[in-house]
């Protein structure tokens, strides 16, 4: 009889360190797996389950964590965590005595919001910080909240080719630790390959994926990488400049984009007739209508961004100021300013089968006790008069995770999307713009249907990407992705290089995708394929 111990999961909240884990993170439910003996805590021992906040009268948000997380089986055999709802600083929650936050899930990887519920509706008599598990749940939790990494690139033992046209054609398979692959060309050397000749031939080849080291530009947050007529061109804001004017870099590949030396054009100076003074924030090419426009925020003499957008005149040189019109505000459908007082930024474009969509971020209150923190809103646009909206705003998310709310820094911002396939994504940040707790979200909705419901919308629990992703790199957010020449979606983003340094710093790396088909943000160069030779034995017929 074994006397293996049975794989089990454990449920937790950690201390509080106000300088490295505040209270927003550590009072969220933390898991591990025991399996084999072995503790594996999961996604990189950050926080999984996030008590929301709520909206007070006024408006403002009020952050909320959770205290005595317990794990338990529900009558149908679900898996149910239920946990104190508490405020921020672990400080009882008088709105919810009497009541437990709950969560269900089949798998450990996909959680149900339940909300608020009555402990006597639940069986809780058996429950405790730890759960027994069966094998198979155990393991795939653990592959789905662990570090994807490579583990084998293969090519066919024997090929029959008649060319080197033909050899051109056979690709490598990657295979991942969560079970997913991807195929990769192969750089082959045919110099011992006679194709003139009937025969057996031994070919070398090298498999390799474009990496970046980090950090790249130093000194520039919110970038995006372009391609453009056979050029690539990079624009941020530039923090070295106090963020006044919008620069751009043009290269022939994404590489030169960050030499040293690289020339930046300013394309969008400081000016005061134009009331283009201060806060050039968050640029963003788009083609719209066929048409490439630059959305980013601007402010006049008074501080407060708003929302504008800039377009590239017909078969002019991006790196000319001259090529640009002039920005314009981006306006509500009844021709009004999309705001006044609020202020507006981070517009990104997006399409949907539907109708394409304006997202954006949206703030009142800001430095006043009636901040409502930054939110995400939607809107439809006509891409032959992109400056207007053509539906009234809808609110997507606001920042009532803990992870987006740390420390008084209440921030949905940055939203970027990309389509696969039916599913439309978008990444948003929360957290310190410039700190460590700056952090990835994401929405995800199918292309199919009305973007402007929320319901149509699913927002992770979890952030996607943070500053336990990846070694080496804090605060990663405000991202943006293009495809590179290899086909690869790639995401760009800042972060910083150490825990306390405010020095925002960009990085790409490739995304990958999982067995299941969903993004991975996590994975470093080092995890993924660097460049590996392979061989195989070449039929000439």
């Amino acid at each position: 009889m074994s006397n293996e111990k049975q794989p089990s999961v454990r449920v937790f909240t950690k201390p509080a360190d106000p300088d490295c884990y505040p209270d927003g993170l550590a009072r969220s439910v933390h898991f591990s797996v025991e399996l084999e003996g072995v503790t594996h805590p999961l996604n990189h021992d950050y926080g999984i389950l996030f008590a929301k906040g709520y909206v007070s009268e006024k408006n403002t948000i009020v952050p909320m964590g959770v205290r005595d997380p317990r794990i338990f089986r529900t009558e149908d055999g679900r898996i149910g965590v239920a946990a104190v709802r508490v405020h921020e600083d672990g400080s009882e929650d008088e709105g919810s005595r009497g009541s437990v936050l709950l969560w269900e899930t089949d798998d450990l990887i996909r959680f149900e919001e339940k909300g608020l519920t009555d402990p006597a509706s639940l069986p809780l008599s058996g429950a405790s910080d730890e759960l027994v598990l069966d094998r198979e749940t155990a393991e795939k939790a653990v592959v789905r909240w662990s570090p994807v990494v490579l583990t084998d690139v293969s090519v066919p033992e024997t090929v029959t080719a008649a060319s080197e046209e033909d050899l051109k054609d056979v690709t490598a398979c990657l295979t991942y630790s969560d079970g997913s692959s991807r195929t990769k060309k192969v750089s082959w050397n045919t110099s011992g390959v006679d194709f003139g000749r009937s025969g057996s031939y031994r070919a070398e080849g090298t498999v390799s994926q474009r990496s970046y080291s980090f950090p790249l530009a130093k000194g520039y947050g919110d970038p995006v990488v372009f391609p453009w007529e056979g050029k690539w061109y990079y624009i941020s804001t530039n923090d070295n400049l106090n963020d006044i004017g919008l620069y751009l870099r043009e290269a022939d590949d994404v590489s030169a984009l960050f030499a040293d030396g690289v020339e930046e054009h300013l394309i969008l100076p400081y000016d005061e007739s134009r009331s283009l003074i201060q806060t050039f924030w968050a640029p963003e090419f788009h083609v719209i209508g066929g048409e490439l426009y630059i959305l980013f925020a601007v402010s006049g003499e008074v501080w407060g961004p708003q929302c504008h957008l800039m377009k590239l005149k017909k078969g002019c040189a991006l790196t000319d100021p001259a090529s640009w019109e002039d920005p314009v505000r981006i306006l509500k459908k009844d021709g009004s300013p999309l705001a006044e007082d609020p202020i507006t930024l981070d517009m990104t474009f997006i399409r949907g089968n539907r109708a394409s969509y304006y997202l954006w971020s949206y703030r009142e209150g800001i430095r006043t006790p009636y901040d409502s923190g930054s939110m995400i809103l939607i809107a439809t646009v006509d891409e032959k008069e992109p400056w207007k909206l053509t539906s009234d705003p809808v609110l997507l998310t606001r920042p009532l995770y803990g992870w987006e709310n740390v420390r008084h820094t209440i921030n949905n911002e940055g939203p970027y999307g990309f389509r696969r396939g039916d599913t439309v994504y978008v990444t948003y940040s929360g957290g310190a713009a410039n700190g460590y707790t700056y952090a990835v979200g994401l929405l995800t909705a199918n292309a199919d249907s009305d973007l402007l419901d929320p319901a149509s919308w699913e927002k992770s629990i979890p952030s996607v990407l943070n500053f336990r992703s990846v070694k080496g790199e804090y605060g990663p957010g405000h991202n943006s992705f293009y495809t590179d020449e290899d086909g690869d979606l790639m995401i760009v983003y800042h972060a910083e290089t150490a825990l306390k340094e405010r020095l925002r710093c960009n990085g790409i790396r490739r995304v990958h995708f999982r067995a299941d088909g969903t993004p991975d943000f996590q994975m470093s160069s080092a995890e993924d394929l660097g460049e590996t030779q392979v061989s195989l034995t070449v039929i000439v017929p």
